[in-house]
């Protein structure tokens, strides 16, 4: 059985005139315990969506997701909100770091929803990203870049079966963002953990085997024929 699987998974957005626009058309799709994937596509074309609706953070139209088993279409919040935080490790283009903590604040309290607090993995996957000089600097004292390298540390601390990276390294510069996606692969591969990333970065997608492309599997994506 598949870690990670879709179907039929659709959702759109209204426009301003109250058309829907679909941005996620998945017929299917499936990731094995410790796979590797990476998702190319341009911006706008529906990567972050696909990613927030795995997550739990958006809701479907319609379609099945299910997460080692468990199927989290029609999951309340609170259990979404369980799964993500046992299961599911979300490294977002944002960072979504919290501005009044430090560093190792951020990443302690990310594993304090899971499987608990461990200061000490926390510590060291922060050191990992070069980050071991800025335990206690709060995200405002940091770089663009060293947030993000705090953002990859706390998705990676608890464990996560599943990773998703939303352009993890899109705010690096090249030697940061080849450390950062060493770490992300070593971390995955260590703990068992099966890995979707979304990226545009053609050095990035490289460094992966399995790289599809988002039209190969959202037809939401693909070009759509000229109007005659």
């Amino acid at each position: 059985m598949s870690l990670l699987e879709i179907r039929a998974l659709r959702k759109g957005f209204r426009s301003p005139d109250g058309h829907l626009l679909p941005v996620v058309d998945i017929p299917e799709f499936s990731l094995a315990a410790g796979q590797a994937v990476a998702l190319a596509g341009p911006s706008g074309t529906g990567k972050t969506t696909f990613l927030n609706l795995i997550a739990g953070i958006l809701t479907p139209d319609s379609g099945s997701i299910r997460i080692d088993g468990q199927e989290i279409v029609g999951m309340t919040e609170h259990g979404r909100d369980r799964l993500r935080a046992n299961a599911i490790g979300y490294i977002f283009q944002s960072f979504n770091l919290l501005q009044g903590f430090t560093c190792l604040e951020n990443v302690v309290l990310g594993m304090s929803f899971g499987a608990g607090a461990n200061p000490a993995r926390a510590t060291d996957l922060l050191r990992r990203v070069g980050l071991g000089d800025r335990l206690h600097h709060f995200p405002r004292q940091l770089s663009t870049g060293q947030q993000q390298r705090v953002a990859v540390a706390r998705a990676m601390a608890g464990k996560p079966r599943l990773v998703l990276a939303d352009e993890p390294t899109g705010n690096l510069d090249p030697a940061n963002a080849r450390e950062a996606l060493a770490l992300i692969r070593e971390t995955c591969t260590e703990n068992g953990s099966a890995l979707l990333l979304v990226s545009h970065d053609r050095d990035i997608l490289g460094a992966f085997d399995n790289v599809p492309s988002l039209a190969d599997i959202n037809r939401a994506a693909r070009p759509q024929p000229a109007r005659a």
